[in-house]
């Protein structure tokens, strides 16, 4: 899709939207390499601890439930200052947990750091999205598939960072002191090239700023919940189920979740072409009936091939739905997409802790592969959602008539 001054030449304005493009993509890329490094270093900072695994699962689920408040923080900084202040807020406080994180300090100070860190994540997973849909709606166009695919990009260089400097002796430290620092980095690009808006306290009177599409929040929220379910399932268990539950030789365990985060990396890519050629409801029923059928194949084919492309075909969904369910939701209400993303967000963290502890706790039972059931139901359930995806209104093609009022 085109606009209409795609060959005129670039206004003032046209510059400001692409360093804000840029400025945006960095924070994906901040936040994507920032998280990969903390977890794939888990390993390393569980020995040097020395704290067992039930102790690093009670911080993970910590960092979810900071997560949370870190998106609350988000959306009462954005209703104030503007998104822009938010998400440079939300990078500088990972900027500064992380090499705490880093050091080696005494317990309850590497616990509190992973807290901190969590505020920052859910603060730039809320204040990323809002920046990214004013930027989309500035250019009249789909943007939010590539953001979502940096992040993606940059999460998969996080490990290989990590797996590169493993053997040495502070290799932990090393790597995310290096994600501080490009957080740091993203943060201070931010804060000059991120899009302004007005604060919604600001551009609205006292009687508006509470009138939110709170139908459209849940519809969407739930869409998230479930894609999230889905996505912590694979991210949590397909390494422990292929080797444990199906006895796949070691090299070929870790082949699910790097299956997954391929066509994860891939759907993205191609989201935002997608999406004015099949339209939102479309691809939101392609997309959860594929990731549907893969969560089916796992629980009912145990066998290593045939889970491996489970995983793979589980991907689609959070690599189409989420960048999708974030545009629609940001085009509830233009005057409250900031407020609206921060509580659709917010469905991300139920989703992660659901995924992770309901199929550990159904692994006791009828097992790791049937509880796969459990995303797959998840998933089906979006396609009640569709009609709110098909009534979502649409980018306008040309920039001029689809600019944020707030934005400045």
């Amino acid at each position: 899709m085109t606009s209409p001054r795609d060959d005129a030449s670039p206004a003032p304005s046209d510059t400001a939207l692409r360093r804000a493009r840029l400025a945006v993509t960095a924070a994906y890329v901040a936040q994507g390499l920032g998280y990969a490094v903390v977890v794939t270093s888990l390993p390393a900072l569980k020995a040097r601890q020395d704290v067992g695994d039930d102790v690093v699962t009670i911080i993970v689920l910590g960092v979810a439930l900071t997560a949370a408040l870190g998106s609350v923080i988000a959306n009462a900084v954005a209703v104030r200052r503007g998104s822009r202040t938010a998400l440079v807020l939300g990078l500088v406080v990972q900027a500064l947990a992380l090499p705490v994180i880093a050091l080696p300090t005494p317990f309850p100070v590497f616990a509190a750091a992973f807290a901190v860190f969590g505020v920052g994540l859910g603060c730039v997973d809320a204040a990323a999205a809002m920046q990214g849909v004013t930027v989309q709606r500035g250019y009249g166009r789909h943007l939010l598939g590539g953001f979502f695919a940096a992040a993606t990009a940059a999460a998969i260089a996080g490990a290989l960072l990590v797996s590169g400097v493993a053997l040495s002796a502070v290799g932990a430290g090393v790597a995310l002191a290096c994600a501080g620092i490009i957080a740091l980095g993203a943060a201070l690009v931010g804060g000059r090239f991120f899009a302004r808006e007005v604060p919604i306290d600001v551009a609205l009177p006292a009687s508006e700023r509470a009138k939110l599409p709170r139908a459209g929040i849940w519809a969407f929220g739930l869409v998230i919940l479930a894609v999230f379910v889905a996505d912590s399932a694979v991210s949590t268990w397909s390494t422990v189920y292929l080797q444990d539950d199906l006895a796949a030789l070691a090299w070929v365990a870790p082949l699910g979740y790097a299956a997954y985060q391929a066509v994860v990396l891939v759907t993205r890519l191609a989201t935002d072409r997608l999406v004015p050629r099949l339209g939102r409801g479309r691809l939101v029923a392609v997309a959860a009936s594929v990731s549907a059928v893969g969560c089916t194949i796992i629980a009912l084919l145990p066998f290593p091939v045939a889970a491996i492309v489970g995983f793979a075909l589980a991907g689609v969904s959070a690599g189409v739905l989420i960048p999708v369910t974030f545009g629609a939701a940001g085009e509830l209400s233009t005057a409250h997409a900031d407020q609206v993303i921060a509580r659709v967000n917010l469905f991300n963290y139920a989703g992660a802790i659901l995924g992770a502890v309901v199929l550990g706790v159904l692994a006791d039972g009828p097992g790791l592969g049937p509880a796969f059931l459990l995303p797959a139901v998840a998933l089906a359930a979006i396609l009640f959602a569709v009609p709110r995806f098909r009534r979502a209104p649409a980018l306008s093609v040309a920039r001029a008539g689809s600019r944020d009022p707030r934005t400045r």
